[in-house]
């Protein structure tokens, strides 16, 4: 039974015209092969993953969710999902990184009148760009100001996923004159934006973050996408899809994220337990309490594997509605994703967690970095807390209230 294997939904026949969703997935598994080789010494090494993306890019991933032509592979999110967990079990912090490029690259068609959406994604499939940022709400929020010049952005970003090596970062910013949020597209090259690698986080060390510092920079018309508000008299269905559509990143990573650390336990518990030292006090293959372990947390990451594809299953549904989607469908959809995310979370947790008690004392090894496991999803959770998630599926089945409008950071 093998823990570490994606999802392998059939690709979507809508819009898509590049290489299927088994190409995508056998490229997805050759890159995360070629990324556990060494993860363990670039995490400790904790460089910018300049070298990372450019595996992603050679490989084809960054341009998944783009227009085939030119140079995408055709908008398909169930692939897009089951690359991002593929490559979660490798590299908790490399599927961080991806799928924040993944949602924030096609957040134009969330946001974006059908003009500017197709302009921008051509240009990003062209110039193979790798997107950062985020749309959370922060305090103080940064600020959009028209002056004499034009619009211009202000403010900093405090904690922004693939600052240090972004093509283009999307931003939220609050309009000066009205406060509505806009989700906005900046080029960190430009005038005015001062980038700080100061993440300095424990786990998540490869997903590029760190803050930015956005004095003046000048936004161009077309830079601004489109209104983030959740009033419903501005906010259609389909955009408000992009929640749940984002948030199911999360619950894939972290679903990957278990499935990895079981599946390279799995193996260590198989092959490296000797040679034996007493004061290693690590269960063999045959012993009864590992095998009940190694059981708990198969079930505990395989129910929050189905539960995450009953939630795929829904956004794809939403997709495909369109503008016919309705403000009932759309809550349905995020509370099944809040769900999925918050089994999700207690998988990767519960995981990588016990899944160092069973090695025992050599995952204190940094040489094996089992810990990076542990550190990554507890970092992501750390910043995408499931506690709102919960409350927000309890007030729904109670009351049926909607579930908010949040986006991921």
């Amino acid at each position: 039974m093998g823990l570490a294997s994606a999802p392998s939904h059939p690709a979507s026949p809508s819009d898509r015209t590049g290489p299927g969703h088994a190409h995508w997935l056998r490229v997805a598994r050759e890159t995360a092969d070629d990324l556990a080789t060494d993860a363990a010494a670039r995490e400790q090494a904790g460089k910018a993953p300049i070298d990372e993306v450019s595996r992603l890019r050679e490989a084809g991933l960054l341009t998944l969710l783009t227009p085939a032509e030119p140079r995408g592979g055709g908008p398909d999110w169930p692939t897009a999902y089951a690359v991002v967990r593929e490559i979660a079990a490798a590299d908790g912090a490399i599927g961080r990184l991806l799928g924040c490029h993944y949602f924030l690259s096609w957040s134009a068609r969330f946001f974006a009148g059908p003009a500017l959406a197709a302009q921008t994604e051509e240009r990003s499939a062209a110039e193979q760009w790798c997107w950062g940022g985020g749309f959370a709400r922060q305090e103080p929020p940064l600020v959009l100001a028209r002056t004499s010049r034009g619009l211009v952005l202000g403010g900093r970003q405090s904690y922004t996923t693939g600052v240090l090596v972004a093509d283009r970062l999307a931003v939220r910013a609050v309009r000066e004159d009205t406060g509505e949020p806009l989700a906005v597209v900046v080029d960190p090259a430009r005038r005015g934006v001062v980038v700080d690698g100061d993440a300095d986080t424990f786990g998540q060390r490869l997903a590029a973050g760190g803050s930015v510092e956005f004095d003046d920079v000048p936004v161009d018309a077309d830079d601004v996408l489109g209104s983030l508000s959740a009033d419903e008299d501005l906010l259609s269905p389909r955009a408000a899809l992009a929640s749940p559509a984002g948030r199911l990143f999360s619950a894939q990573l972290l679903v990957g994220m278990a499935e990895g650390v079981l599946a390279e336990a799995r193996e260590y518990s198989r092959t490296g337990h000797a040679p034996w030292h007493p004061a290693w006090p690590a269960g063999t293959p045959h012993d009864p309490q590992v095998q009940t372990a190694y059981g708990e947390l198969a079930v505990l990451t395989r129910s929050a594997s189905a539960l995450t594809d009953q939630a795929l299953e829904a956004v794809r549904g939403g997709l495909d509605r369109g503008e016919e989607l309705t403000y009932d469908e759309c809550a349905d959809i995020s509370a099944l994703v809040a769900m999925a995310e918050t089994a999700a979370a207690r998988a990767a947790q519960e995981s990588t967690t016990r899944a160092l008690d069973i090695i025992g004392a050599r995952s204190a090894s940094a040489r094996l970095g089992f810990d990076r496991f542990w550190r990554n999803a507890r970092t992501h959770t750390l910043y995408e807390p499931v506690a709102h998630r919960l409350r927000d599926v309890g007030e729904y089945f109670l009351n049926g209230a909607h579930p908010p409008f949040v986006l991921p950071a």
